[in-house]
């Protein structure tokens, strides 16, 4: 019998973002300077297809700096860390690469920027998140207040309500952002923006990816880890879209025929830290069920590059 039709909608942009590009270059180009094993403090990026290729070529992956040795060079992952990390590395003299995206980093200067300024920050972030971690502990303990809803903005207790400033967590979801910003304005009439938007623009084109091809969709799938925000928001947008089923998957076997049965149209796009192989992976699935046509959704062009440290540069 022939297979039923398919229309696959695929997203673009989609996929490494310049960050992850930075960050999965600096672990293999440190592999390539010092030889395995390199210590990575947390997962470089959110994808485990991802760290387990870094893995085989001889990362280690740790949560804490303690699990790391004296003798051996550690990275710290993209997303950032609290500024006691790093210091606490050059106390033990370790050699260490931050892997930071710049575009986080961009924000970790900016609240310290305005904390020199007198000014107490509010973060617009998910709570336990590495990037927020990361941001908050760039400042003392109660210079940085977390938001995650409007609610939170309502009982919100600040030092001066005149001496305030906000920042974002990069990946979130740029809809859900502009009503915790509407009130925390409305609350804090002279609460300064930040001077760019914080969300980054590989989160806001992958969003606005979406949205077009949810207009064209019977179904959503984004493909990256459950732990990646950016990926998440990826989600929820779909399904804020108008497409009811709006799924994450790690890999072509976590697909749901069943729930897919009867669709004719495929929204698929990939978070900030999938590579391309593995949506290859879940068209080709999807080829096994259906006859498939690719159409590309293209809302916009991505010619971003960061460069690595310059310790990665140097000489050994």
């Amino acid at each position: 019998m022939p297979l039923p039709p398919l229309t696959i909608y695929l997203a673009a942009p989609r996929g490494f973002c310049a960050g992850v590009v930075r960050a999965i270059k600096i672990v293999e180009m440190a592999l390539e300077k010092w030889g395995a094993p390199v210590y990575v403090r947390h997962e470089i990026v959110h994808n485990k297809f991802v760290v387990d290729g870094l893995r085989d070529k001889g990362a280690v992956f740790v949560e804490e700096l303690d699990d790391c040795p004296d003798d051996r060079p550690v990275i710290f992952s993209a997303h950032g860390v609290p500024k006691s990390v790093p210091n606490a590395a050059q106390a033990r003299n370790l050699v260490y690469v931050d892997a930071t995206c710049p575009l986080v980093s961009k924000v970790h200067i900016e609240a310290e920027r305005h904390s020199e300024n007198g000014l107490q920050m509010v973060m617009i972030g998910h709570e336990g998140h590495p990037e927020t971690i990361g941001t908050m502990g760039q400042l003392p303990d109660g210079e940085v207040l977390l938001v995650e809803t409007v609610d939170d903005v309502a009982t919100l207790s600040v030092r001066d309500p005149q001496k305030l400033a906000y920042i974002t967590q990069t990946t979130l979801s740029i809809d859900d952002t502009a009503g915790i910003v509407a009130a925390l304005h409305s609350r804090f009439p002279d609460i300064i923006s930040p001077h760019k938007e914080d969300i980054c623009y590989a989160t806001t084109n992958r969003q606005e990816a979406v949205k077009e091809i949810a207009k064209k969709s019977d179904a959503i799938l984004v493909i990256g880890a459950p732990n990646s925000s950016n990926t998440r928001r990826l989600v929820e947008v779909g399904a804020a879209s108008g497409c009811e089923y709006s799924q994450l998957v790690q890999r072509a076997k976590d697909i749901n025929w069943r729930a897919l049965d009867g669709i004719k149209a495929l929204g698929l796009a990939a978070g900030a830290s999938a590579p391309e192989v593995l949506v290859d992976e879940v068209i080709n699935a999807f080829r096994d069920y259906y006859d498939v046509t690719v159409e590309y959704v293209e809302t916009a062009q991505e010619n971003v590059e960061f460069k690595v440290p310059r310790i990665l540069r140097e000489p050994a």
